[in-house]
């Protein structure tokens, strides 16, 4: 199915000593252009996760923002260090201004850094599964609404190329008939030119065919049926590769045999439904561009 560059997704989960959230962000972009959003923490992991949304993810502009809820707190933690230089400053500065008692070790604790409160922030390489797999329920998540979104969008598609084809119709039943109203014009003409004189019909058949042949638009046509065809077929198998960028290319070559069927109309519907044909063209591009 069509799926939208737009949507959005969550997932919250373990990764480690942490409970980690993660969302995730799509619009559209021609290209996959990840911007990643990991506390310290997962830094260490940015290009794993970079990676694993490449796999995912086509086309468009993804913003992956990652944040640590939670902390399993390690506990306390005694840099003994700091502890016995700090007893050999307390020991010091008591024997050096004569002052009494043992030391005490609550007066040593408050030394500044002998006593931390640690949070380990460290996560091992093995672990990046875990926050892997988080990236992956989030982007499930992503996908689904990307999902609904595609199939709102083709039903969109498919409204839009019905006004076309409609349009494209009435200009192939209307191309014989305007062969006939300028064969007679031109009839009408050539007798008001030459005040009655008999009409050489071989010489004005001729003159019309050469203007039957400069008219004629049924290569334009047919051409444009197989790109609606194609259209059609896109919107329904989706692709495995992104459908968008096919549909895009689709429209161009709509719009080409549009503007060669306008240039030859020199008919006033013919030229009306052009106008009805293009605009729907700008349409559909506009809605296009929001298709992985």
């Amino acid at each position: 199915m069509l799926r939208s560059m737009t949507g959005f997704g969550t997932a919250t989960g373990e990764v480690g000593p942490f409970s980690v959230s993660v969302e995730l962000r799509t619009v559209n972009h021609r290209f996959f252009t990840p911007s990643l959003k990991l506390p310290s923490a997962l830094s260490r992991f940015e290009g794993d996760v970079r990676e694993q949304l490449r796999k995912r993810v086509s086309r468009g502009h993804v913003t992956l923002s990652a944040r640590i809820e939670r902390a399993h707190i390690a506990g306390n933690r005694i840099d003994e260090t700091r502890f016995a230089a700090a007893v050999t400053e307390l020991r010091s500065l008591r024997d050096r201004f004569g002052l009494e008692g043992p030391i005490d070790v609550a007066a040593v604790l408050r030394f500044p850094d002998v006593l931390n409160t640690q949070t380990d922030e460290e996560l091992s390489p093995e672990e990046s599964g875990q926050l892997l797999a988080l990236v992956d329920r989030a982007t499930d998540a992503l996908m689904d609404t990307r999902a609904k979104e595609g199939a709102h969008l083709a039903q969109v598609l498919l409204d839009r190329l019905a006004v076309i084809e409609g349009a494209l119709e009435r200009i192939a039943r209307r191309v014989p008939d305007r062969v006939v109203q300028q064969r007679d014009k031109l009839r009408v003409a050539v007798a008001e030119l030459t005040g009655g004189v008999t009409l050489d019909e071989g010489r004005l058949a001729q003159e019309i065919a050469l203007l039957a042949e400069r008219w004629d638009v049924a290569e334009e046509i047919d051409r444009f049926r197989a790109h609606i065809v194609a259209f059609r077929d896109t919107v329904a198998r989706g692709d495995a590769e992104p459908a968008g960028k096919r549909l895009g290319f689709l429209l161009q070559e709509m719009l080409r045999e549009a503007n060669t069927t306008g240039s030859k109309g020199n008919d006033v519907a013919v030229l009306h439904d052009v106008v009805i044909i293009k605009e729907e063209l700008e349409r559909l591009r506009e809605q296009v561009e929001n298709l992985e």
